[in-house]
C-alpha cells in the first residue's frame, strides 16, 4: 500500500472541486442520498467547519473520512466522524485501518478529548472492525426526522 492523504477542506476551491469530483462515487457508496450538487454540498459543510480526508492509492480514492470538531457539555472537545468509507472493492486491505488511525492522529493534533463516530445498526461488519480497532459503544443515539432527506 502506497497511500497518500489529501486534506480536501484546506485546498483552494478549484482544487477542492477536482478532488471532490473524483471522490463522489466512493462517498455515495455509503451515502447514496447525498444531494445532486455534491461538490456544493461538501463545500457548504467545509464552510460550517467540517473537514475531509481522501485517501488515495495509486492516485485513486480508496477511502474517505469526514469529520467535525466541536465542544460538548458531556465530553469536552469532541472529534466526531460523520463518514468513514472504504471502497467496497478494496476492503480488508488495510485502507480503513490506516484512515481510522490518521483520523485519530488528527483528533489528537486538534486537542480533542474524545473521538467518536456513529454506525448504522445494520452495519455489522463495520462494527466488528471498530471493535477490533478499540472503539466502544458508550451510549445510544436517538433521532427523529424533521424533514425528508
Amino acid at each position: 500500500m502506497n497511500a497518500t492523504f489529501t486534506r480536501v477542506h484546506e485546498l483552494p476551491e478549484n482544487e477542492q472541486k477536482a478532488v471532490l469530483n473524483s471522490a463522489e462515487a466512493l462517498h455515495r457508496q455509503l451515502r447514496p442520498k447525498l444531494p445532486d450538487d455534491y461538490v456544493g454540498y461538501m463545500q457548504t459543510m467545509f464552510k460550517e467547519g467540517a473537514g475531509m480526508f481522501v485517501m488515495n492509492d495509486e492516485r485513486l480514492p480508496v477511502a474517505i473520512g469526514v469529520y467535525r470538531l466541536h465542544h460538548t457539555t458531556f465530553a469536552g472537545r469532541r472529534f466526531y466522524v460523520d463518514d468513514l468509507v472504504t471502497d467496497e472493492a478494496r476492503r480488508s486491505r488495510g485502507f480503513g485501518k490506516s484512515l481510522l488511525a490518521y483520523l485519530k492522529e488528527e483528533a489528537g493534533r486538534l486537542a480533542a478529548n474524545v473521538f467518536t463516530l456513529e454506525s448504522g445498526t445494520h452495519r455489522m461488519e463495520a462494527h466488528k472492525f471498530y471493535f477490533r480497532e478499540g472503539l466502544v459503544i458508550p451510549g445510544f443515539s436517538f433521532q427523529t426526522s424533521l424533514s425528508p432527506w
